[in-house]
């Protein structure tokens, strides 16, 4: 049996991690700006982590959500007070289609209402509803096109009010900052109006932060810039730090219903065990201030380098989610950086770089990339 043949791939086989590194079966060293897509969130292989995921392995690796799941108590309790968010609620599944699709069938169970609002270039996942609100035409099969969402163009506030208008509407869908859309940003002054607008006509905001939450903004959540407080956050990526794990966070205007939602492996003990690890870490190494930081010296930097490289013609992103136009695809430049240079970087579009390093990235790491991108530009 073959694997089913649907990804691109790197010539490259990652074996082992530490940090903001990968090294390849034939010893070969790579700088992580990529972070397994914005997974790796306090590093590759963190002792801590490590150390807890081993011990917890030993005791017991799943039961069922039949019982009771201490270990689920004690994340809802330390993610909360970790947010600012400690009287939503918490339900936990396994990736961030998953999340997605849970929190807009809790909208349309509030709402009774089927349409859905969704921003141009809106990337939400590839599950059923998830694909449907969705921006890229081949993502959707003939079975997901139902014809319940509308997309709008993102900070067009007047375009989102008129179609809220008609009342029809369950929910409004929006990344604060979009990834696979290109790192484009939601204004404070486009949420706070989309916020007031949708409460006006009944309808749920729902705010993905499954790529640029989870600490990787420098703020906890990145719709903590724009000043809003969403009905639902959805969550995934890094909360887990590789091991696969979501979740809805829901505001206490919803009501919990015996049976409406369910999970087979979601929120399981190991699942559990990995997200405290990663809250640990975060408090212990101070990660989301580190993203904040680290991250203003990566824009920083790679604005200088846009006045020296011709092929840099914008930088967009906030804290550890960067993203540098080109005026060239960014294929050629991608695979020079892993052949040549020995770093991995994301994409978007066809000519978007997208940084989204683990959270631990230091300047000097920083300064290597930048080196590293500078050298790989300059023979372009």
């Amino acid at each position: 049996m073959n694997l089913f043949d649907v990804y691109s791939l790197s010539d490259v086989n990652i074996v082992k991690g530490r940090g903001c590194h990968v090294w390849d079966d034939k010893g070969q060293q790579y700088l992580d700006l990529y972070g397994g897509h914005a997974v790796i969130s306090i590093g590759h292989c963190h002792p801590h982590y490590v150390e807890m995921m081993t011990a917890q392995l030993n005791r017991l690796g799943f039961y069922s959500n039949s019982v009771i799941n201490r270990l689920q108590e004690q994340l809802a309790e330390r993610l909360g007070k970790a947010c600012g968010n400690d009287d939503y609620s918490l339900f936990l599944v396994n990736s961030g289609a998953e999340a997605n699709e849970n929190a807009l069938k809790l909208a349309s169970f509030k709402t009774g209402r089927t349409r859905v609002l969704a921003a141009g270039k809106a990337f939400h996942g590839r599950t059923s509803l998830a694909v449907e609100v969705t921006d890229i035409a081949k993502y959707n099969a003939p079975i997901n096109a139902n014809g319940h969402t509308t997309f709008l163009p993102l900070n067009d506030l007047e375009a989102w009010e008129t179609e809220l208008a008609k009342g029809d509407v369950a929910a409004c869908i929006i990344e604060c900052i979009q990834g696979v859309g290109g790192l484009n940003m939601a204004t404070a002054e486009f949420a706070q109006g989309l916020l007031e607008a949708c409460h006006r006509h009944g309808t749920i905001l729902i705010c993905d932060e499954i790529q640029c939450g989870y600490g990787r903004s420098g703020k906890f959540f990145a719709h903590q810039w724009l000043g809003i407080r969403p009905d639902l956050i959805t969550v995934a990526k890094g909360i887990g730090n590789g091991f696969p794990m979501s979740g809805v966070l829901i505001a206490p205007s919803f009501e919990a219903v015996k049976g409406q939602l369910g999970t087979t492996f979601g929120g399981n003990h190991l699942a559990c065990t990995a997200a405290l690890a990663v809250l640990d870490v975060f408090e212990q190494e101070h990660l989301v201030d580190n993203a904040h930081e680290v991250g203003e010296y990566l824009l920083a930097r790679l604005r200088e380098l846009q006045q020296e490289s011709q092929h840099i013609v914008e930088v967009r992103g906030r804290g550890l989610m960067a993203g540098a136009v080109l005026d060239i695809p960014h294929s050629e430049v991608r695979s020079r950086l892993v052949h040549e240079e020995h770093c991995f970087t994301g994409c978007a579009g066809t000519n978007i770089l997208r940084i989204l390093p683990p959270l631990c990235l230091t300047r000097a790491e920083v300064d290597d990339f930048i080196g590293r991108l500078g050298r790989t530009l300059a023979k372009l």
